[in-house]
């Protein structure tokens, strides 16, 4: 019997299994700790993040908001005498005819003596056409 023929009992000797699999070593490629260097290792689909940040009752949805009245400075309505309603400002191409919202008048410009009749009025442009003589019933 010769040196090289011995064989040991004790299999501590061989080298470390870890990672197994491919030309790079102990940790085949996979780095060093972390979830993604574990066997079995599973990313947490972000579709289950999604969920979970939905309210708990699935028919929740955002309230619509409601349309911005359109707004009309004062000197647009120049060319208009009498009574001011959305139907009158609909007749002058000042609104779109198929609208269906509100309108707001707005302090720009000199007022004159207007009856206004069911639209918004910002402090400014009642004060003027009150000032002016007009009238302004809801």
């Amino acid at each position: 019997m010769e040196l090289h023929q011995l064989k040991s009992n004790n299999l501590s000797r061989y080298k470390k299994r870890v990672g197994r699999g491919g030309k790079r070593g102990t940790t085949s490629g996979r780095g060093q700790k972390g979830q993604k260097s574990r066997s079995g290792h599973r990313i947490r689909p972000a579709v289950r993040d999604i969920i979970n940040r939905l309210p708990k009752w699935r028919g929740f949805h955002n309230k619509t908001k409601r349309p911005k009245p359109v707004s009309l400075n004062i000197k647009e309505l120049k060319n208009l005498s009498g009574i001011i309603d959305i139907e009158s400002l609909k007749k002058a191409g000042l609104v779109d005819k198929k609208y269906k919202g509100k309108v707001k008048i707005l302090s720009g410009g000199e007022a004159k003596k207007w009856q206004i009749k069911g639209l918004l009025l910002s402090k400014d442009a009642k004060d003027k056409i009150e000032k002016a003589g007009g009238e302004i019933q809801k």
